[in-house]
């Protein structure tokens, strides 16, 4: 369904995945069973320190239909449906929370050449409603992202941003939390053959006059493995090493340390994904 400038999530999502998808401090673990029929089993476990986080999401999909059912360690239970395309260039999603019977919401996607708009509304007697949307055209595109909360009558949340992109750099600017924080992001390809990229993101905050600089990269070793890593101005350094042991199956290590409080003890993170 992928087409035009993409929704506003978009914005700078080519550098962020470079410098913050994958790294993790935790030890997580995750399989995917599938049945005869189709559905699709995930089991996930999460050891945050001494605490344990489990859930097991259940996956459907009938033709253009896909629902999601995942329970928690919490006996909580999350469903999402997806219509994708009921008519074309639009998506359909439907969430919601059991037992909070506030946490119901429809979500609208519809993407065009030229723009691409996303909206969603709470489905309560007091919504909170949010709405997205992208123009552009040529490698260059403009959006905005705002909530209005129904019951306070007020906007909650007003962002804007700017995306450029050719075949190997993409460029953004966001300003974000009503303006009280502005970010700049850069990802440029450097060897499409060895997926080796280098990217950087510069966050200014007005309120506290403090700016988080962040630059990183990564290097594919071979086909099936590939190294990131990453640094800020305040001296914390992250590195990781992913290895596709078979198709869709990732084992992952991943650590930090503190350069400027080298007596802090490194943050170490192991991830292994199984899928059949």
């Amino acid at each position: 369904m992928a087409r035009g400038p993409g929704l506003y999530s978009d914005i700078g999502k080519k550098a962020r995945d470079l410098l913050y998808k994958d790294y993790q401090s935790d030890h997580k673990f995750t399989i995917t069973t599938y049945s005869p029929t189709g559905v699709a089993i995930t089991s996930s476990g999460t050891k945050k320190g001494e605490l344990f986080l489990a859930d097991v999401n259940t996956q459907l999909k009938n033709k253009n239909i896909t629902t999601d059912i995942k329970v928690d360690t919490s006996s909580n239970l999350f469903a999402t449906i997806t219509f994708d395309e009921p008519i074309p260039r639009l998506k359909t999603i439907l969430h919601f929370k059991v037992p909070d019977q506030r946490s119901g919401k429809l979500e609208v996607q519809y993407l065009h050449d030229y723009a691409g708009i996303s909206s969603s509304i709470g489905l309560t007697a007091n919504p909170v409603v949010n709405f997205s949307g992208v123009v552009g055209a040529n490698g260059l595109a403009l959006g905005a992202d705002l909530s209005f909360d129904t019951k306070e009558g007020n906007l909650t949340k007003i962002n804007g941003g700017f995306n450029f992109s050719n075949n190997d750099l993409v460029a953004s600017l966001t300003l974000n939390e009503k303006g009280e924080s502005l970010n700049a992001s850069y990802y440029h390809t450097v060897s499409p053959l060895t997926n080796s990229a280098v990217g950087a993101e510069v966050a200014h905050s007005f309120s506290t006059n403090v700016n988080t600089i962040t630059i990183g990269t990564q290097h594919s070793l071979d086909p099936l493995t590939t190294v990131k890593g990453k640094v800020n101005n305040f001296g914390k350094a992250s590195a990781l090493i992913q290895h596709e042991w078979r198709p869709k199956s990732l084992f992952t290590i991943s650590g930090e340390v503190d350069t400027k409080s080298i007596d802090k003890k490194a943050k170490f993170g192991l991830a292994l994904v199984l899928k059949p």
